[in-house]
């Protein structure tokens, strides 16, 4: 019943956050036209989704830098850096890159992140060295600001004693400043 209220007062603080933020940039929007380069990706959903013993509710953001990209043949290729944290006490920094492909209204971005977690009182993943392997899909919602759904698998290629994994998903708000 804790966890429960716990997640309510997340979702409460996140609501009112993202509104405000939402209010701040509409209203930068119209007094500023100059092209943005940073984008912050604000995220939350169910870390470990399969796994019905140790799953929990996540929250947490990712910064990507659109000045730092490079035009490959992989696609627009540049770094990212984020951090979640689980309602359980798990966390995790990471930094990477992201590929973005433009599908018209939406964009497909896959993305790969090594980073540090901690399970705190959360899942046990085996090692503090972690990998993180994402594909995300967001709709334009405005020239600044996206709307999606993301699904990533975090492993730590059988560098521990054991490795279990951990699959989410995730809603996403992205927005450029």
């Amino acid at each position: 019943m804790h966890k429960i209220k716990l997640i309510k007062k997340i979702l409460f603080i996140f609501f009112i956050f993202y509104s405000q933020l939402y209010l701040a940039v509409a209203n930068a929007d119209s007094e500023n036209t100059e092209n943005k380069d940073t984008e912050f990706n604000f995220f939350m959903g169910k870390f470990d989704f399969s796994d019905t013993t140790k799953n929990s509710f996540m929250y947490g953001v990712e910064h990507q830098n659109e000045e730092l990209f490079n035009e490959t043949f992989l696609g627009k290729v540049s770094p990212i850096t984020g951090a979640f944290v689980t309602a359980a006490g798990a966390s995790y920094i990471y930094t990477g890159v992201q590929a973005e492909y433009d599908l018209g209204p939406f964009n497909f971005t896959p993305s790969f992140a090594p980073g540090y977690y901690s399970a705190g009182g959360g899942k046990d993943l085996g090692h503090a060295l972690e990998f993180k392997t994402e594909v995300q899909l967001t709709l334009d919602l405005f020239d600044s600001s996206h709307l999606g759904m993301s699904y990533n698998h975090i492993s730590n290629a059988s560098l521990g004693s054991i490795n279990p994994g951990a699959n989410s998903y995730m809603f996403n708000f992205l927005q450029k400043f």
